[in-house]
């Protein structure tokens, strides 16, 4: 493994030492609903995921969800090279696919796929994604997730993505004939997901993202409320910390 750059915030009120981690879970894990581990080690590995020590929690989680996540999430905040980027979604992509094949009934087995799907999409383009047959495998995965988990935020928020990803791109005629896209089912699993976790930041930076892609100026006030909101929350972990700086840029963009 290449050399991983560290989380660049304070870790102190993000390190789960002790009993703090299983007393803290369901918090942490509001979006995903993933089951407290029994295994020393997989607890261990999250523990220094949500710490943001990322390389060390795709370590100790070798083969498992928390592996996926850990590489998935260090790639899309704090990995600089667009190559390196890449590569590390790919690694996701195949860690989660494993653990998926051999229990279809792990819900965040198949959102951690479609997760580091969506962003290698990004990475390589999304017209390019679709030609290389991504949208359908990303909008298969995420399906499963609903279906075993209907209460996964972070599923929610990531086929509301979907839906305006690929209207941006190809357009709607196009996103609704060919992909089964719309703006409406796009709004709606925004709003799911908003209304499952109300003080997610992610939740509200993708609605946010995805009013500008459907529907661009028009909904310029809405969006920037959303970044706002974001914004000015608390981050439980090393993700929320950083996706909570990604909405501070994107209002300093605008």
């Amino acid at each position: 493994m290449a050399k991983w750059n560290k989380f660049p915030h304070d870790q102190k009120a993000i390190t789960y030492a002790g009993d703090a981690l299983k007393k803290n879970w369901d918090a942490l894990h509001e979006g995903d609903g993933e089951p407290f581990p029994k295994e020393t080690n997989l607890q261990e590995a999250w523990r220094q995921y949500h710490a943001g020590n990322f390389a060390e929690a795709a370590a100790l989680g070798e083969g498992t969800v928390v592996a996926a996540k850990a590489t998935a999430i260090y790639a899309t905040y704090l990995e600089k090279k667009d190559a390196a980027k890449v590569k590390l979604f790919q690694e996701a992509m195949e860690i989660a696919d494993a653990v998926r094949e051999l229990d279809k009934k792990n819900a965040n087995a198949h959102y951690q796929y479609a997760y580091a799907a969506g962003r290698y999409s990004q990475s390589i383009s999304i017209i390019k994604a679709l030609k290389e047959g991504y949208g359908s495998k990303i909008k298969a995965a995420l399906e499963s997730v609903i279906k075993l988990y209907p209460k996964h935020a972070e599923a929610q928020t990531a086929m509301g993505a979907y839906h305006a990803e690929i209207i941006d791109k190809v357009g709607a005629m196009v996103g609704k004939l060919t992909y089964g896209t719309s703006r409406d089912a796009a709004v709606e699993h925004y709003e799911k997901a908003l209304k499952l976790t109300p003080q997610s930041a992610i939740a509200h930076i993708e609605y946010a993202n995805g009013l500008l892609m459907l529907f661009g100026d028009k909904e310029m006030d809405k969006a920037t409320a959303l970044y706002e909101k974001a914004a000015g929350m608390k981050g439980k972990d090393a993700m929320e910390i950083l996706d909570i700086e990604a909405a501070k840029e994107e209002l300093e963009d605008e």
